[in-house]
């Protein structure tokens, strides 16, 4: 008994295991960016809704933001009504192959 929990107390040191990442698909992206590329694909887009807002594009943009940006939407830590609606349907498949066509060099995203 000793023996085992001698054996197991370096592994419980180490904490939780890692929570995997889901790896994006950017061609599986193509059928799913029909919801961003109405404001985020035109160069100086402005909405009104809640307020004016001058709406980026993210085209280019870190993949690792672009997820992080979503999940916070999701969860309801960043406060836009419109992106908080559309990331809460989102997978996190959805919001992987999103980063990653989008992370992509950019010319593909406009």
């Amino acid at each position: 008994m000793k023996k085992a929990l001698a054996l197991l107390l370096p592994l419980c040191l180490l904490g939780p295991p890692a929570r995997a990442q889901t790896t994006g698909n950017a061609e599986a992206a193509k059928g799913k960016i029909s919801m961003c590329i109405g404001c985020h694909g035109i160069p100086m887009y402005r909405t009104v809704f809640p307020e004016v807002y001058s709406v980026p594009l993210i085209a280019g943009q870190s993949p690792d933001y672009i997820v992080k940006a979503l999940q916070a939407y999701r969860a309801g830590d960043r406060g836009h009504p419109s992106m908080q609606g559309i990331a809460k349907s989102l997978t996190d498949q959805d919001i992987a192959d999103l980063a990653a066509y989008y992370g992509r060099s950019g010319k593909e995203g406009k």
